[in-house]
């Protein structure tokens, strides 16, 4: 087989150059085409009028050669020079005239947006995150009230599957934050009662604060973090793998399936674990309070005068709105997940900040309400 050769042949006119090109050879894949430094020689003859192609001796070829041709109209770009296949057979003038027919494709210049621009996007963003959250609280209050009034759908092995998980698997660590913010609140008001010999009145420190605040409040966080964040890992691994629109084919409810069981087991679950932190947390608390020369018997008897069962119920209050917060967080980032791992990561990290915002603006608008109602 013939090896691919160019001959280059210049045709002067005055200011003016016209140039033949004659291929000889194989011009096909299967053999090693020359280089374009010939072709590049051209720009040096001055202003180009046109750049023939005419085949020579046992001529062959293939779509190797229109790459070839292609690169030599690109690498003569600036010459405005015309390019003429007519020496060339038929089929190679209307592929090239095809690849031809669409310019190349250019990238457009980067636009920044204007900080006018950036804030509108961002509220409209906002707006439909707010209208999105609405038709969520909608459907999850319907369908707990569905199931209240038992209508419902939820299935009790779910109900009950879920408050082994987000009851009895959370003591452990709900066990150690509450005696260290026990601890935490006894060191910090044994510090300042000090100065006025006023020790004994840590109890109601640590009593008010776990039972009113504390105990609610970081039970909450600790759930946020370990339940609410496993529900989005769960729906979100659901939907990446269509299980979601696989219920939905069927005509089950996701609200009724997946988020309700989830939301009735932290509403079930959480009260609870609020009191139990609350009883850990004064518990903590007498243990500083004991090690700086207040017997257990003034610690105890001073805490059950600073105590009442409003207190109390202030607490258990706060953690309902809390637990209702957290399902609702968790559940909607798993739902709203994309289609990929990295989303569902994504929806995880989302439904922890997402129920932190929803618990300190909650715990701030309650704390508010029961100041201007007296509670």
């Amino acid at each position: 087989m013939n090896q691919a050769t160019l001959t280059v042949d210049k045709v002067s006119e005055p200011n003016v150059a016209n140039v033949v090109i004659t291929l000889q050879g194989s011009w096909a894949a299967s053999g090693v085409l020359p280089a374009l430094d010939q072709v590049a020689a051209l720009l040096d003859f001055g202003q180009l009028k046109t750049v023939a192609f005419v085949t020579g001796d046992d001529f062959s070829w293939d779509s190797r050669l229109l790459a070839w041709l292609l690169a030599c109209q690109r690498m003569l770009e600036s010459s405005h020079c015309q390019f003429d296949l007519s020496g060339l057979p038929e089929d190679v003038g209307d592929l090239f005239r095809l690849a031809n027919t669409v310019p190349p494709n250019k990238a457009l210049p980067a636009r920044h947006p204007s900080l006018y621009h950036h804030l509108v996007n961002r509220v409209a963003r906002l707006g439909d995150e707010a209208m999105e959250l609405l038709v969520f609280t909608g459907e999850l209050a319907l369908t707990l009230f569905r199931w209240f009034s038992r209508k419902g759908s939820a299935r009790w092995s779910d109900i009950i599957n879920f408050c082994y998980q987000s009851g009895p698997s959370a003591l452990p660590i709900i066990t150690l934050q509450s005696v260290l913010i026990g601890m935490i609140l006894a060191y910090l008001g044994m510090v300042q009662l000090r100065q006025f010999g006023a020790e004994v009145y840590v109890s109601n420190l640590v009593g008010v604060g776990m039972v009113r605040e504390m105990g609610a409040l970081m039970t909450a966080v600790i759930m946020s973090g370990r339940t609410g964040a496993a529900y989005a890992a769960q729906l979100g691994t659901m939907q990446v793998n269509e299980e979601i629109d696989a219920l939905t084919t069927l005509g089950i409810k996701p609200m009724d399936y997946l988020v309700l069981p989830r939301t009735l087991a932290l509403i079930l679950t959480i009260p609870l674990l609020c009191l139990y932190s609350n009883i850990l947390g004064m518990f903590g608390g007498g243990l500083v309070a004991t090690s700086m020369e207040v017997t257990w018997l003034m610690y105890l008897y001073q805490l059950r005068d600073a105590i009442s069962i409003g207190d109390i119920m202030t607490g258990v209050f706060k953690s309902f709105v809390f637990a209702v917060l957290i399902a609702m967080a968790g559940c909607r980032a798993g739902l709203a997940c994309g289609r990929s791992s990295a989303a569902v990561g994504q929806a995880t990290t989302n439904a922890v900040v997402t129920a932190i915002i929803y618990l300190v603006v909650a715990d701030a608008g309650l704390n508010i309400l029961f100041y201007h109602l007296g509670v």
